[in-house]
């Protein structure tokens, strides 16, 4: 079994330099002992995660929206799904929208004006869909310093102004509405204000308070 693991390594180390290192996955959870990985790390293609006995690791797929709950054994991460050696997975489709874990610079820089007459039509002239949100309570990524604001913008609602402090976020890096007891309506369009910066986006009519996926509600800004 050790001869195995050794080979299965060796073949994916030769393989990750190659790869590119944008994330591919979020660590939803961690179980055991499973050394260089921490909750609300990102994984990138080609990361090879060893996972001690009994150990475990729940990685949500940016890309493919594909949650894993893995058991033991080594993981190679992939663009969209796992290869695992020696150990157990489980797969769910979850709820999450690609074009909300990482908005384009395009709709992150324009003013909201713009950024609002450019999504509202798609190329035959049909309503355009902003990117959504599975869970009442996002998942912000963003940088600490900064002050985080939310305009809903298809109706009346009370602004939301939020000071980044580092000691406020998960990790350094996230803010996290469910945690702060914040939540926004189902159903609704809104805007995230960074600086200069406007994110426009919308809340799934179906979203509710339970506990969601993160990926499902990731809102990645920075």
């Amino acid at each position: 079994m050790r001869s195995l693991i050794g080979a299965v390594v060796g073949a994916c180390c030769l393989s990750a330099p190659a790869l590119a290192e944008t994330p591919a996955a979020i660590v939803e959870d961690v179980q055991g002992k499973v050394d260089g990985i921490a909750f609300m790390d990102y994984v990138a293609p080609g990361r090879i995660i060893k996972l001690g006995p009994k150990a475990s690791i729940t990685l949500s797929y940016l890309k493919s929206c594909l949650r894993e709950t893995i058991s033991e054994g080594v993981v190679l991460v992939g663009t969209e799904q796992s290869t695992v050696q020696l150990g157990d997975v489980k797969r769910e489709k979850v709820p999450c929208d690609t074009n909300a874990a990482k908005l384009s610079d395009r709709e992150a820089n324009q003013s909201a004006a713009t950024t609002f007459r450019t999504m509202r039509s798609d190329a035959k002239g049909a309503p355009a869909k902003l990117p959504t949100l599975y869970g009442v309570a996002p998942l912000v990524q963003a940088k600490s310093g900064s002050t985080l604001v939310i305009e809903r913008t298809d109706g009346k609602e009370p602004t939301i102004s939020v000071p980044l402090k580092s000691e406020t976020m998960v990790g350094g890096k996230f803010y996290d509405f469910a945690k702060a007891g914040k939540s926004l309506t189902p159903g609704g369009s809104y805007l995230a204000i960074l600086g200069t910066k406007r994110y426009a986006f919308q809340i799934d009519a179906s979203a509710t308070s339970s506990p969601t996926p993160i990926v499902g509600r990731l809102l990645r800004l920075e």
